[in-house]
């Protein structure tokens, strides 16, 4: 069985938490000197200390910039991968591989891409971007056949439909650096076709129809000449046991809830269905990212060390 990858959804949009309390003997006189950034740095410094391989900062209209984010934890913490969501329709495919570019440089290789292409209508708009229906994904597509193009080859043009680029590409200290990998999401045709086309991870729900999608779109990747992996978005509740998890407020009806070994049970069978990434929603973000490192993950962890001793043994 495959290790699984665990990528944490990070708290972009507040409230955000408070601090932890300081004991009785010591005096804090500072005011408004903890704010978003501080709690998102805690989730990801928690991350990076308890062994999970990666974060993800959503898009999301009302919530911090996620390049911003992603590039802030980067560059504070040394083995963490980050997945910045982003809209392809508020810049040009050219800009966001270079900002991208810089980021690879100065992160080791460590940053990746989650296009957001399938914004509601109000959202879209209040974004500046008019474009609906397949247009959305036509665009979308132009975008990162562009971004790839300028990023692989030092004399690059391209005229499409809604993005042009005339003797473009990178070269110098941009060049030479990985690509970041691609994650998209969605069930509509229009979605998997992109993502057979360009993804590098197709992100489903939990309350998709994995099994058929999966086929789906590696039998659509496959007529490309391509292979995705698949990943899957989970909220995870997991404690001692299943009753105490059961008790937790606020735990919405789809979320995987129960014991460490039940959750991890729960998720082996995911893996043996196809799905590689497990992008994981957790609240409080803090204590959780704590708990969920400190005594789930081992779990794979040890399974992984145990098949590693038993074929070498072989």
């Amino acid at each position: 069985m495959t290790t699984p990858r665990f990528l944490l959804t990070l708290p972009t949009v507040g409230p955000y938490a408070d601090p932890a309390p300081l004991p009785p003997f010591v005096t804090d006189t500072r005011e408004d000197r903890y704010g978003a950034f501080d709690t998102i740095a805690e989730v990801g410094r928690a991350a990076e200390v308890t062994g999970f391989d990666g974060v993800v900062a959503p898009f999301a209209h009302d919530a911090e910039e996620a390049l911003i984010v992603v590039a802030g934890l980067l560059r504070a913490n040394r083995w963490l991968h980050g997945v910045a969501g982003f809209h392809p329709g508020v810049g040009t495919p050219v800009y966001a591989a270079k900002l991208s570019a810089s980021l690879q440089r100065f992160t080791g290789d460590r940053f990746g891409w989650w296009p957001v292409v399938d914004l509601d209508p109000v959202t879209a708009r209040a974004q500046g971007d008019f474009l609906d229906g397949p247009d959305r994904y036509a665009r979308a597509d132009e975008f990162l056949t562009i971004a790839k193009g300028v990023w692989e080859h030092e004399d690059y043009t391209y005229e499409g439909r809604f993005f042009q680029v005339l003797a473009g590409g990178f070269q110098g200290p941009l060049a030479g650096r990985r690509f970041p990998p691609v994650h998209l999401s969605g069930s509509s045709e229009e979605a998997l076709e992109l993502s057979a086309k360009h993804a590098d991870v197709h992100i489903f729900d939990a309350t998709d129809d994995i099994d058929a999608l999966i086929a789906d779109l590696g039998a659509r990747a496959a007529a490309h000449g391509r292979t995705v992996s698949y990943g899957l978005r989970l909220t995870v509740v997991a404690r001692e046991d299943e009753a105490e998890a059961r008790a937790v407020r606020g735990v919405p009806g789809h979320a995987l809830a129960g014991s460490f070994e039940q959750v991890a049970d729960e998720l082996r069978r995911y893996v043996d269905r196809g799905v590689g990434t497990f992008v994981l929603d957790t609240e409080p973000h803090v204590e959780e990212t704590y708990r969920l490192g400190e005594r789930l993950l081992p779990l794979f962890a040890q399974e992984h060390a145990r098949r590693h001793v038993q074929e070498h043994a072989k």
